[in-house]
């Protein structure tokens, strides 16, 4: 099967905010119907809010082009504005393939959980051991230095991790800040979010007039309770149904992993990431409407919002090649990968997991070019809706 010929495949799964980098280029084109001129202002306003930075360090690709097929590490991060501690590490790891026809996308996700051999790592003093592989960003990211720092960091230690686990190199890289969103969703008024399950806010809670109350509400894991409610106020359930939910709501359920018992939350991890999916989901059906399309400036807001939320490395590659690159790719075909088609298969005696034998052949058609064709050989790793 030629890496030309498009995989038959079922709606994806992978979070949607791995998406939103790909369809951020997309989004950017759905002005250039109004003139080159009012395209390329948007490109350059859009482009100027991207932070940029060396984030793969040695490990990026040597003489760097994409010309051909284009590899990306997406690293997801949910970090809370008040956490001080050293003790982030990656919420989400996805890899991105485009190939050299650049009409398709692959995103593959790693589990957090997936054990692996994290190398030494000299620029903080890590000493690598065989755990879980979201702990090599927190390996990178701990030790003095600005944030923005001891993320890149993170991503350089994630990277070499995953070229000594499976081989594979990347063009570029990006860190995506979910906490970042929330400014998309305050220029967009809030979204519409629709809830399959009750759930239970452990960060948000209503006053006894029954306000949001943004703080400080915690959860306390050990005692299984939220902490922080006043006399007089109550938790903050979500219930069944659509509805719009303002910024700082619609955040907090997509963080939500059923804490304490929480129904919303059956398969932990795996129901977070789809509900970051409607999330993003919701983000870009909003942004995309004919309402905002008409206000260039308000979309102009959003999408400078959007860029916020991101640190991009695109080993020297201006940004603007990227997104008209990506453009093409959101209009057309993403497909969505689970690797080890959904399952968890654990490591004996432990908490971590680890990749089946198919999902190892997996990951060396990844890094040898041939992830299309494999995936027509193996539909059941394509995420479902």
């Amino acid at each position: 099967m030629s890496s030309k010929r498009r995989v038959k495949r079922k709606k994806a799964r992978t979070p949607r905010w791995a998406k939103f980098f790909v369809v951020f280029g997309a989004m950017l084109m759905i002005v250039s119907g109004a003139g080159i001129a009012v395209a390329h202002t948007f490109i350059g306003s859009a482009t100027s809010s991207i932070q940029q930075q060396n984030l793969l360090g040695d490990t990026g690709l040597k003489g760097n082009n994409i010309n051909g097929p284009i590899t990306m590490l997406l690293v997801g991060i949910d970090v809370r504005p008040d956490q001080k501690d050293d003790s982030v590490r990656s919420d989400t790891i996805i890899i991105l393939y485009i190939p050299p026809t650049h009409d398709q996308a692959v995103l593959v996700s790693i589990p957090r959980d997936t054990q692996v051999k994290i190398p030494d790592y000299a620029k903080t003093g890590f000493k690598g051991w065989t755990t879980k592989i979201n702990a090599a960003f927190q390996g990178g990211y701990k030790g003095p230095g600005t944030e923005i720092e001891k993320r890149g960091r993170g991503v350089e230690l994630l990277s070499q991790t995953i070229k000594q686990a499976w081989g594979i190199t990347f063009n570029g890289a990006a860190i995506i800040d979910f906490n970042g969103f929330e400014a998309v969703l305050e220029e967009l008024g809030g979204v519409t979010m629709c809830v399959d399950h009750e759930a239970w806010a452990i960060h948000l809670a209503l006053d006894k007039n029954g306000n949001i109350l943004d703080g400080p509400i915690w959860f306390d894991q050990e005692a299984g309770q939220v902490r922080g409610i006043p006399a007089g106020g109550k938790r903050l359930i979500y219930k069944p149904g659509c509805q719009h939910m303002a910024p700082n709501v619609a955040l907090e359920y997509s963080r939500l992993r059923g804490e304490g018992g929480d129904p919303c939350c059956p398969n932990g991890d795996y129901d977070r990431q789809r509900h970051q999916q409607q999330l993003i989901k919701a983000i870009l059906k909003e942004a995309t409407n004919k309402n905002m399309l008409k206000d260039l400036g308000k979309l102009n807001r959003v999408m400078q919002a959007a860029g916020k939320a991101f640190v991009l490395d695109t080993g020297g590659i201006p940004v603007a090649d990227y997104l008209f690159t990506l453009k093409d790719v959101a209009g057309s075909d993403l497909i969505t990968v689970r690797t080890n088609a959904g399952k968890v298969f654990p490591v004996p005696g432990g908490s971590d997991e680890q990749l089946t034998p198919e999902s190892l052949d997996m990951m060396a058609a990844l890094k040898n070019g041939t992830i299309v064709s494999w995936l027509g050989k193996h539909p059941d790793f394509i995420g479902p809706a």
